[in-house]
């Protein structure tokens, strides 16, 4: 359907801890988008919106975490280590480790030594009491792939994995958190707009275009309370 990974959009009171964690931490290349700042990874980019307050973290939101791949988890955890970031938890068998951002983003790495490059974008992670559901959605909506990513239930789209588990306890929407919202690329977006509202979608801000950014946007929340960004022209960053 055309739709592939565009972005996270995060909230923060602090937008400089918040760029020493994405670029001096993680890896991310800086890039404009007018006069913002945007945090470039191989397969996803990362904004960041500075705001008075912050309703919570990605925890306990339907997005619990977002994920990447590195090529050397030891280096990244020594490193988050001395600049003073807190590990989660870490898995030394299956070679992962959660790391809590400035701003309570929740951030699994996960070890894959096969590739070339230090880090690249890999999924988002929903929580949820609708699992099934929410990938059947996906699916139909996105036209993303379903399957697993090892114990999970999950769908693929390009540039990323949309992986879903059972939250025992129901999660709160995003907007207004630390991770406001995820944001996907799409060609053509206009006619795929009107095909997500011939399938019942409703947008919370309709297609329209940003001339001063050369891209296009709307946004809808789905049924779980994900608030949804979708773009066109942003992928040429």
């Amino acid at each position: 359907m055309g739709v592939s990974m565009g972005h996270l959009h995060l909230n923060t009171t602090d937008p400089e801890a918040s760029r020493r964690f994405w670029v001096d931490f993680l890896g991310a290349s800086t890039v404009k988008l007018g006069k913002l700042d945007v945090y470039k990874f191989p397969n996803g980019l990362v904004m960041v919106r500075k705001v008075t307050a912050v309703s919570g973290g990605s925890e306990g939101s339907v997005i619990n975490h977002v994920g990447f791949k590195v090529n050397d988890l030891d280096a990244f955890r020594a490193k988050a280590k001395a600049m003073g970031y807190r590990e989660v938890s870490f898995n030394k068998e299956t070679r992962q480790a959660f790391i809590m951002s400035p701003a309570s983003v929740k951030v699994e790495l996960s070890e894959d030594k096969s590739m070339t490059r230090p880090i690249v974008n890999h999924h988002i992670h929903w929580f949820d009491t609708a699992v099934l559901d929410t990938q059947a959605w996906y699916a139909k909506m996105f036209g993303a792939i379903p399957g697993k990513r090892l114990k999970f239930d999950a769908a693929d789209l390009p540039g990323v994995n949309l992986t879903f588990s059972p939250s025992e306890k129901p999660t709160v929407p995003t907007k207004g958190r630390a991770l406001d919202h995820i944001g996907f690329e799409v060609e053509g977006l206009r006619q795929f707009v009107k095909q997500l509202e011939a399938k019942g979608v409703k947008f919370d801000v309709p297609y329209k275009k940003a001339p001063g950014l050369g891209i296009s946007i709307a946004f809808f929340t789905d049924p779980w309370g994900t608030y949804v960004e979708l773009t066109e022209g942003l992928n040429r960053l």
